[in-house]
C-alpha cells in the first residue's frame, strides 16, 4: 500500500540512488531501503549490527545487509514544510568484555512531500467523525506531532501528544477547538463514570494549572496540537479520553469558545492571542456567555462528541 502513496516521490537530497558514507552504502527507495555496511574492524561480528530494531537481512564476514520497509525497524517519520524524512539508527552492540566499540551512525532517507500525503497517511490511523459535510479527527501523536504515535502506553509523567482536526473541504475557515475533555475508564461516560477532568469551563485546560501539559502552537486553524502530561489516574487500567471538539468561526471567539492554558509566569493565556487572554479569566470561576447559542449547530459553528482510546498510563519507564 504505501508503493501506491509514494508512486511518483522524488528523492531529494538521496537523490539516485545510492549514498555512500564511509564503510556504509544506502539505497533509499520510495517505501523501503537497502544499507550495506562494510566493515573494516577485523574483529567484529557484522551480525551484531542493527537497523533500529532489526537484526540484518544478511550477513557475511565482512558485511551486514539490511533491506527493510519503513513500515519495520521502528524508522522515525517526520514532515518539515515540503520535505518528508524517514530516520534511524545503524548501531553496533558488543558484549561486555568485548574490545571491539560500540558504535552508532545515524541513517536518513529524505523525499519530496506529495501533496495528497496528509489524508492518506492520518485518516486510517484516527478516529473519525462527520457531521454536516464536516469530518473531525482525533489521534494519539508521536513526539513532535509528525505522525501517529507508535505506542498507546505513556509513563507517568511524559507527554500524551494529541490532535484533533477537521477537514474543511468547501466550508468557509474554521477555527478548531477543544470545549471539553476528560478521562475515564470506560468508552461511554456513564453516571458511575470514575473521570479526571483535562479540559473544562468552555476550553479552560484546568490539567495545566497543576502539570506541564499545554496546547501548542497552531500550525494551522483547523487543527489543534494538545501535549497532555500523563497524570495519575487509573494507573495501568484501560482510560478512554472523551471530548467536545467545536469548529467555530475565527472571528467569533468568546469566553465559552476558546482555548486557554495557564503559564506559571503570566496566569491563564489564550492560544490564539495572548495579547486577548482577558478571555480566560473566566477560567477560575465560571465561563458563561451574555447571550444564547445554540449548543449543536448554528451561524458559528458545530459541536461534535469524540472519543480517544483506549490508552495506558503505566507508573514506570514503558
Amino acid at each position: 500500500m504505501m508503493a501506491f502513496f509514494w508512486q511518483g516521490a522524488l528523492l531529494l537530497s538521496l537523490a539516485a540512488a545510492t549514498l555512500v558514507h564511509a564503510d556504509m552504502k544506502l539505497d533509499c527507495r520510495t517505501d523501503s531501503v537497502t544499507l550495506v555496511w562494510t566493515e573494516s574492524r577485523s574483529q567484529a561480528d557484522p551480525s551484531l549490527f542493527r537497523l533500529g530494531s532489526c537484526f540484518p537481512t544478511s550477513f557475511t564476514d565482512r558485511e551486514a545487509v539490511f533491506n527493510v520497509d519503513f513500515n519495520d525497524c521502528n524508522f522515525r517519520r517526520m514532515v518539515t514544510g515540503d520535505q518528508l524524512t524517514y530516520t534511524n539508527d545503524l548501531t553496533y552492540f558488543s558484549f561486555p568484555d568485548s574490545h571491539i566499540l560500540p558504535i552508532s551512525h545515524p541513517v536518513v532517507c529524505a523525499y519530496e512531500r506529495p501533496k495528497d500525503w496528509y489524508p492518506m497517511i492520518y485518516d486510517p490511523v484516527f478516529n473519525t467523525y462527520g457531521q454536516e459535510a464536516l469530518v473531525f479527527h482525533i489521534g494519539l501523536m508521536n513526539g513532535d506531532f509528525s505522525g501517529p504515535a507508535e505506542s498507546t502506553s505513556f509513563p507517568l509523567g511524559s507527554f500524551i501528544p494529541i490532535m484533533a482536526s477537521v477537514a474543511q473541504k468547501s466550508h468557509q475557515p474554521l477555527l478548531l477547538l477543544l470545549e471539553e475533555c476528560v478521562a475515564a475508564t470506560t468508552p461511554e461516560l456513564l453516571p458511575e463514570s470514575s473521570i479526571y477532568p483535562i479540559i473544562t469551563n468552555k476550553g479552560c485546560l484546568v490539567d495545566s494549572k497543576t502539570s506541564r501539559s499545554k496546547f501548542e502552537p497552531r500550525q494551522n486553524s483547523s487543527e489543534i496540537h494538545l501535549s497532555l502530561q500523563a497524570f495519575r489516574f487509573a494507573l495501568g487500567e484501560e482510560v478512554f479520553i472523551h471530548c467536545k471538539l467545536v469548529a467555530w468561526d475565527p472571528a467569533g471567539l468568546d469566553n465559552t469558545k476558546k482555548a486557554c492554558h495557564y503559564n506559571k509566569d503570566h496566569g491563564w493565556e489564550l492560544l490564539d492571542n495572548p495579547a486577548d487572554s482577558t478571555l480566560c479569566d473566566c477560567c477560575d470561576s465560571s465561563c458563561r456567555s451574555r447571550w444564547m447559542r445554540s449548543t449543536v449547530s448554528g451561524t458559528h459553528g458545530i459541536i461534535q462528541k469524540a472519543v480517544l482510546g483506549p490508552l495506558t498510563i503505566t507508573e514506570g519507564d514503558s
